[in-house]
Formats: structure tokens, C-alpha cells, sequence
């Protein structure tokens, strides 16, 4: 069975780590010390890495962790950005970490080197997406060197997974990504009901993650671009027409730069 922790990191990072009760694999860690730390409370090896893209924030433990375990393998984007890469992996293809296999989806946007990692679902789980900074819970990623319509293309990607997915993404930005999301839907029930959800779990000092991708197609404005109400708030903050959903995209994230 999978068992999947996010070990915080830095100020509202999360490290997520794989494991089957053997050995462990981590994503995106930007620290090396609460990856060791975790690593020495569950009793469990380090048997590799997942990097989604070239943010320090996201890379900065992996030449600690990779100098304590020589050989250790690195997959990630293969981008000259990320030197410690071993196994650079591209959309399309599928590679095996212990029991489980993962389908590597690109997603240009937050970054143009920018990949996630599925792992299906089977009889005994859920799928889980690793998705890095390209969607958040109640949010998506800034575009830094990406676009609109690439962000689109890759959240429309998630949106084709199993609803049951879980979204294990890199942040806890969730409560400030459900203020913007009342604000564009406020007559979003589900968004009102996750609010309280989440806050409860955060004053008890609880993550808000993993989300799951049906909760994200219910409230996410990023993942709804189809429906009217946001499409008409997306509108009416730009201030001229917006021809199609990628645009409508391109107007939410840049009303969520300056929310």
C-alpha cells in the first residue's frame, strides 16, 4: 500500500514522500534536513527522488540528500537548470519507483520545464497526482515563464484523471486561494463548506493536503473556467471580451497576482 506524507519544508512548502513500508521517495525536496529528519523517525532508506521543476525552493536539499547516498537516483525535466538529474523523463513515458509506476505529464506553465507524475489508481487506492506548483488547492501556480493557454492545456490534463486523485501539490496556500475563490464564485456553496473544512484543519495545525481532484473541479476558479459565472467575474475584470477559455484563464491569473 502507498503511504503518502507531506513533510513540511521552509515556510508553507510540503516535501511529499512515498512510501510501502520499506523504503521511501520524495518530491521535490527543497530541504535536505526534514527529509533526514522524517527519514530517521520512520526507520526508513531513501531510494530516490522526484523533481518537478527547477525552483530552488523545489531542488535545494537534493545535492545534500544525493552526497549522503552516492548513486541515489534523481528523475526530473532534462533541463540544464537541474544538474543532479540521473534520469531526465519527458511526457509520455512511465517509469517504476519500487511497486508503483508513474506516468510523466508535461505542464509548461509555471515553468517551461515543468512535468507532474501520475500514478494510477487500482482496486486497494485512489490515484495520486504530484503536481508540484502547477495546480494548487483552490489555486494554480503564477506564470513565470509560461502562458495562458499552456496553463490551461495543463490543467486540462488533470482534469482528465480519475476524480478520486489525489492532489498532492507543493504549498499551503489553500485558505488564501479560497478567499480568491469566494471572491470569484460567492455563491459557491462547495466553496463556503471546503472554507470551513480547511480552516478547522489548519487551527488544529493539520495540512490541508492531499485535495482531491473532484474537490478541484467543485471549487478551483482555475479548473472552472467553463462555467458561466466565472467565465462572466474573468469579463468583467479584464475590461474587454475574452474569446475563449484560455483568455478567461489569462484574466483570473492575473486578477489572483494582484488579489
Amino acid at each position: 500500500m502507498l503511504d503518502l506524507t507531506p513533510i513540511p519544508a521552509f515556510s508553507d512548502n510540503y516535501i511529499w514522500a512515498l512510501s510501502d513500508g520499506r523504503q521511501c521517495w520524495v518530491v521535490d525536496p527543497g530541504e535536505a534536513e526534514p527529509v533526514e529528519r522524517w527519514l530517521a523517525l520512520q526507520a526508513l532508506p531513501l531510494a530516490g527522488i522526484l523533481i518537478t521543476h527547477h525552483h530552488a525552493d523545489h531542488i535545494g536539499g537534493v545535492a545534500a540528500l544525493c552526497q549522503a547516498r552516492p548513486g541515489l537516483p534523481v528523475y526530473g525535466p532534462e533541463t540544464p537548470k537541474i544538474r543532479a538529474i540521473t534520469h531526465p523523463v519527458d511526457a509520455g513515458q512511465r517509469v517504476t519507483i519500487g511497486p508503483w509506476v508513474l506516468e510523466i505529464l508535461a505542464v509548461p506553465a509555471h515553468t517551461l520545464d515543468h512535468i507532474a507524475y501520475f500514478l494510477a489508481p487500482d482496486d486497494q487506492q485512489p490515484g495520486a497526482l504530484f503536481c508540484g506548483d502547477t495546480l494548487f488547492a483552490a489555486g494554480c501556480g503564477r506564470l513565470f515563464e509560461g502562458t495562458p493557454a499552456q496553463l490551461h492545456r495543463a490543467l486540462a490534463q488533470f482534469k482528465a484523471l480519475p476524480p478520486s486523485t489525489l492532489v498532492c501539490c507543493a504549498h499551503e496556500y489553500t485558505l488564501a486561494n479560497l478567499a480568491f475563490a469566494q471572491a470569484v464564485e460567492p455563491g459557491n456553496s462547495a466553496i463556503s463548506e471546503r472554507c470551513t473544512q480547511e480552516q478547522c484543519k489548519r487551527a488544529a495545525g493539520l495540512p490541508t493536503l492531499p485535495s482531491t481532484l473532484a474537490l478541484e473541479l467543485a471549487t478551483n476558479p482555475f479548473m472552472r473556467t467553463h462555467i458561466p459565472e466565472v467565465q462572466q467575474k474573468a469579463h468583467l475584470q479584464a475590461g474587454t471580451p475574452l474569446a475563449d477559455e484560455a483568455e478567461v484563464m489569462g484574466a483570473l491569473r492575473r486578477w489572483k497576482d494582484n488579489f
